[in-house]
């Protein structure tokens, strides 16, 4: 029961403070609360990592949290496949770099599954999202474009480009669309479109004039090929940029919430402005987040082959827990590698202990936040109870001989009471697909201090175990070592199991450290005791 005078807002967290200020918004907009619409832009230039769905995770959130309220809600995921291809990513086809700069919705897939490369790639992202269950009602660009969808919205925008372009100036000092439309068109003669410049814009025949001319990407130049031509805005013919073209989908689609990386910040502030002072559409509540990091440090990047996929994380650990990595906190940067798969997957097991009451935190508001947090991630669904806590499947898998893992792993859980089912089935794959591929299991995270005479004691039952294989053995010395040393076994127990498991309890700690290994177990507590 939550204690008087703690202000929790539906379930706790960031996701329910960010539903309750868009309602008081929209109301003081006085908008149709009938439908209120969150979004995602999906890139599709490249192999979707996991940052790439963070997006669409947290606007779904923050659609289940006004659904919740009592609203109707829906998330739109918006595939920028009219986006050019400005570099091929290392891991990718080299017989792409033919068409660089070229809309990656009009480009072959080098892997012949799909109708497009954009296709390929943001299928990838599709799918992954389609994996850990979030719904979304899916928009592509090229689709928009090429039925005219925004027609009216674009006319808008070019009609009044010369404001755009005071808008961009002031904020950013850039004074290209000052002089040039804020529109690409697709060049027709050699098929890119970030070459062209767009000149004129004939409201009544609702055509773009334009020029390739040629562009700086990324430090390199591409040449135009000083084609001069026509863009129809009803048709695929070309795209707004991105720094307007925001403020056109949040209009044409009634966007009121959407959350943006910090690298896309500028282009965010201009398309606010865009949409309250050009089309007269408020824009949509923001959520400003960092970017995710790869293990040592840098930007996760697809074009320079630093990538950790969706796909990835889900063959070593459930969609709760990639969610609830994606829905932790979206403030500071994240780093991300196969050891954070494990360490969330731990996390997981330790918010359902929380959720059914067999570990108390003792504070309301942290307390609701995990909670919180833990409906959130199963997508306010039924929460299942820990079955059997991941870390120990992942030490028995560790130690279990090559090409029987599984059946050693769960002759070993049946002879610690752990009962067979589904899930524990699954959470068996996921740890053995980890062995096999990334290897032993990282360092346990102790969440516990320990103290000089508990660290002489853990030296001491170093020398007692060593050389002893059988469980009840090693279970005798556990007991003579706390009681030489006046720790109570329970206490001395827990910190054991913090070693070996990262968690405060597990199965019969003898038989565990014979199957575990002793000399295993004897290496993890001198990791320890050199700390």
């Amino acid at each position: 029961m939550r204690e008087k005078n703690t202000k929790i807002i539906g379930r706790g967290t960031w996701i329910d403070k960010i539903a309750d200020e868009l309602i008081k918004r929209e109301k003081s907009l006085g908008r149709d609360l009938s439908l209120i619409r969150t979004e995602s832009g999906l890139g599709a230039s490249g192999i979707p990592h996991v940052g790439s769905m963070a997006d669409a995770v947290r606007a779904y959130a923050v659609t289940l949290g006004l659904r919740d309220m009592g609203y109707n809600s829906e998330t739109i995921a918006f595939t920028d496949d009219m986006d050019g291809l400005r570099s091929v990513p290392v891991d990718l086809p080299s017989t792409l770099n033919q068409y660089l700069l070229q809309p990656v919705s009009l480009i072959p897939d080098p892997f012949g599954c799909h109708e497009s490369f954009g296709k390929h790639t943001s299928g990838l992202l599709l799918e992954a999202l389609d994996s850990v269950g979030i719904e979304y009602k899916h928009y592509s660009a090229y689709h928009v474009y090429s039925k005219g969808l925004m027609k009216d919205i674009i006319k808008e925008i070019l009609i009044n480009a010369k404001k755009v372009g005071e808008i961009i100036y002031e904020e950013t000092g850039q004074e290209k669309f000052l002089r040039y439309l804020p529109y690409f068109a697709i060049c027709k003669n050699c098929g890119r479109i970030y070459t062209t410049v767009s000149l004129y814009f004939d409201p009544k025949e609702e055509t773009v004039k334009y020029r390739c001319i040629g562009s700086e990407i990324k430090g390199e130049w591409f040449s135009g090929c000083g084609y001069e031509g026509y863009a129809k805005i009803d048709k695929a013919d070309g795209k707004l940029a991105w720094k307007a073209e925001f403020a056109a989908r949040w209009k044409y689609l009634d966007i009121r919430f959407e959350a943006y990386g910090k690298d896309i910040a500028d282009s965010v502030k201009i398309n606010d402005r865009i949409s309250e002072e050009i089309l007269s559409f408020p824009h949509p509540l923001h959520v400003r987040y960092e970017l995710f990091l790869d293990v040592s440090g840098r930007k996760i990047s697809k074009s320079r082959g630093r990538t950790f996929t969706p796909q990835m994380w889900l063959k070593y650990g459930a969609p709760e827990s990639l969610i609830l990595y994606l829905l932790k906190r979206f403030v500071g940067t994240r780093r991300i590698s196969y050891e954070t798969v494990v360490h969330m997957m731990r996390e997981l097991d330790i918010y359902r202990e929380v959720y059914y009451g067999k570990i108390k935190l003792g504070n309301p508001l942290k307390e609701a936040r995990i909670k919180g947090l833990l409906e959130y991630s199963h997508l306010l669904r039924e929460i299942p109870k820990v079955k059997v806590p991941y870390t120990l499947v992942l030490s028995l898998a560790s130690v279990a001989p090559e090409g029987i893992e599984k059946e050693f792993v769960s002759k070993r859980l049946i002879k610690y009471g752990y009962s067979g089912n589904g899930d524990i089935e699954k959470v068996i794959e996921y740890a053995v697909n980890w062995i096999r591929d990334i290897g032993k299991p990282p360092a346990a995270r102790i969440d516990i201090d320990i103290s000089d005479i508990e660290k002489k004691a853990l030296d001491e039952l170093i020398s007692r175990i060593s050389g002893l294989d059988k469980g009840e053995e090693i279970q005798t010395e556990i007991f003579r070592v706390s009681r030489k040393y006046n720790i109570s076994p329970r206490r001395f127990f827990m910190i054991l199991y913090q070693i070996i498991l990262g968690q405060d309890k597990g199965p019969r700690l003898g038989p565990l450290i014979e199957d575990i290994g002793v000399d295993n177990v004897i290496s993890k507590i001198r990791k320890v005791l050199r700390k």
